[in-house]
């Protein structure tokens, strides 16, 4: 048995967006159509110690932020790093990395780089050169996924032929394989499931609903806590640009409805956008279903039966509002194929087909990906696709909540948590208007609504300081979020003991644009607040508009060099939020330049002298794109 188990080819994925299991999926479809044995698990499923009694395993793992794992990957990556693994650990075991990334990072690709080290230094013996996947390719990382996956699969072939055994190019007609999707649907008697609601109340109610319907989406990853938290009520909408700039930043504060949750100033909350309900309609008659029926949804293989009585059914519109993305997320490469089996247009049934194959995949990505056409959208392109609504469960892009960094202090607001939004919207290459699904949502809400807000909280990478630890914070644009929580809790805290300086660096297009929090800097800047140079402090401001030359943060960081150097050697931490594309990288830089001016050391001392300070935990960066 043990035998047998250990001739099939492990698949190991780490996703936080979907696009590495996107990725694992599609390598498991092409080693089944080679009639190759495949396990296929998220990263957080499978037990690390096992690894040296694989024959091959293949890692498909994404960097998120600025290099990190992605949560599921969190303690397998744990393991790897216990120092009694020998050098010959994964002798014999052959493996293959494939990273997923966005070269517009300044640590592209970080995860897949360092796992691929990791092995080799380990005894593991690479079967292919890795990959590296880059979301700023033409054809995203489907570029170099394509021909990285024809490398493996001839290279495996060569150090394993047992693995096909009907030789590599015996392909399994996809026919055969498109008959079963991983999911099965389960239609309920309504009054059964009434009479188990009638006595919860509302929240109840929907806290249940969105646990269950959530808890087996079949895109739901590991660190998906699937019941909320929380639930909060957006008490103030509150715009902070004018919109006559082109930007919309709000400010919302919500409360809790149920009950307050603990947090701490650079936590990050979690929020599940409500859907266009249109959309959703839209979705539902154009699929022949009836929204008004109740489902439960299994996996069809259950390792557990058990598992199958603990599914509260859900109405079928819920389900859809609740976890499947029809009207933000494009779909995935997968979907198109398996819309070319239900098409009944032969031109349709071709267009399909070329988007799902090799030569087509340029084409399918500016069609799909570049325009961000939605599942609505590709649907109705294709009228005569009538996909089985086992097929939409397993393929339409789950609803996933969006992330923000909390902009306020609990100490300061004891039953409140409060954001700062930039509402996006942009424009296709094809010139059609698109908006960010969670931002416009949360913009059009009226706080006069009872609207129940879903929420979780979690940490981010900005760890909460203690009082006595002098800060320099560099937060341009909404990257100031989670600095007005900061200014606020050390506001309180300096009321009853003496607190550390802060300098924080803040930047903006235009001073009357969107000058964000303009007057709650000031106020804690001026006197004796915790951000006046009186205390040690400072506040300043780059307005990268207002003159012919663009002024950043990073020139106002140089210009303040002395000072800074000062609070750096007194122990200072450096906290930078905000974009990902250039910044940090600006910042670091214009920080390593201090350090080597000031400290009299050449430039690569101070580049580990910043390293230093990151190892430390006294750097931190929090990015988003």
């Amino acid at each position: 048995m043990q035998e047998r188990q250990r001739r099939k080819l492990m698949i190991l994925y780490a996703t936080q967006t979907g696009n590495a299991l996107d990725a694992a999926e599609r390598l498991a479809r092409q080693a089944d159509r080679r009639a190759c044995p495949v396990t296929l698990l998220s990263i957080h499923q499978y037990d690390p110690s096992m690894l040296s009694l694989e024959e091959a395993v293949i890692f498909v793992v994404s960097t998120t932020g600025q290099g990190d794992t992605p949560d599921s990957m969190k303690a397998f990556w744990k393991f790897l790093l216990q120092r009694n693994l020998s050098n010959s650990w994964l002798k014999g075991v052959l493996y293959a990395v494939f990273g997923l990334g966005d070269s517009g990072y300044p640590k592209y690709n970080f995860v897949a780089k360092k796992l691929d080290k990791r092995l080799m230094d380990l005894g593991g013996t690479a079967i292919v050169e890795r990959g590296l996947g880059d979301d700023q390719h033409p054809s995203g990382y489907e570029g170099s996924l394509d021909p990285w996956m024809s490398s493996l699969w001839r290279m495996l072939n060569t150090v394993k032929p047992e693995f096909f055994p009907n030789g590599l190019d015996v392909v399994i007609q996809d026919t055969v394989l498109i008959d079963q999707p991983k999911v099965q649907i389960t239609y309920h008697n309504i009054e059964n499931v009434e009479s188990h609601f009638s006595t919860d109340s509302d929240l109840t109610c929907l806290n249940i609903q969105i646990g269950s319907a959530r808890s087996v989406h079949p895109g739901k990853s590991s660190s998906d806590g699937s019941r909320p938290d929380c639930f909060l009520k957006m008490v103030k909408n509150h715009p902070l640009t004018r919109l006559k700039r082109g930007r919309d930043v709000r400010h919302f504060e919500f409360e809790f409805v149920s009950h307050a949750i603990e947090y701490d100033v650079g936590d990050v909350l979690e929020i599940l956008p409500g859907q266009d309900l249109a959309a959703v309609d839209s979705v539902i008659r154009r699929c022949n279903l009836d929204p008004d029926s109740f489902i439960s949804v299994n996996p069809r293989e259950l390792d557990d039966c058990s598992a199958d009585g603990s599914i509260v059914p859900v109405k079928l519109r819920t389900f859809v509002e609740l976890t499947m993305d029809v009207a933000s997320a494009s779909p995935r490469r997968y979907f198109f194929e398996v819309m070319s089996f239900f098409a009944t247009a032969e031109h349709e049934i071709e267009r399909l087909k070329y988007f799902a194959s090799s030569e087509g995949r340029d084409d399918m990505y500016q069609y799909n990906q570049k325009e961000r056409r939605t599942v609505l959208e590709v649907l109705e392109d294709f009228p005569s696709v009538q996909m089985p609504f086992e097929w939409l469960v397993q393929l339409v892009p789950p609803l996933k909540t969006r992330a923000f960094s909390i902009s306020s202090s609990q100490l300061a607001h004891p039953n409140q948590v409060h954001l700062t939004v930039n509402v996006v919207s942009w424009t296709t290459p094809y010139q059609r208007k698109k908006k960010g699904l969670c931002s416009s949502w949360l913009a059009a809400l009226d706080p006069q609504d009872e609207v129940y807000i879903p929420a979780w909280f979690r940490k981010g990478s900005l760890p909460k300081p203690s009082p006595s630890l002098p800060l320099i914070l560099v937060g341009p644009g909404t990257g100031c979020a989670p600095f007005r929580g900061f200014v606020e809790e050390r506001a309180l805290q300096s009321k009853t003991n003496p607190t550390a300086p802060i300098i924080f660096f803040f930047g903006c297009r235009n001073e009357d644009g969107d000058y964000l929090y303009r007057d709650f800097w000031l106020s804690h800047s001026q006197n004796t607040g915790v951000l006046s140079e009186a205390l040690g402090g400072g506040f300043y401001v780059a307005f990268s508009r207002d003159q012919p030359q663009k002024v950043y943060v990073q020139h106002k960081i140089r210009e303040q060099s002395q000072r800074i150097w000062k609070l750096l050697a007194e122990g200072a931490a450096v906290y930078i939020a905000g974009s990902s594309t250039k910044m940090p990288t600006d910042v670091t830089s214009a920080f390593e330049e201090i350090v080597s001016k000031e400290n009299e050391v050449s430039r690569d001392a101070a580049i580990r002298w910043i390293k230093a300070l990151e190892k430390s935990g006294k750097y931190h960066i929090e990015a988003w794109s």
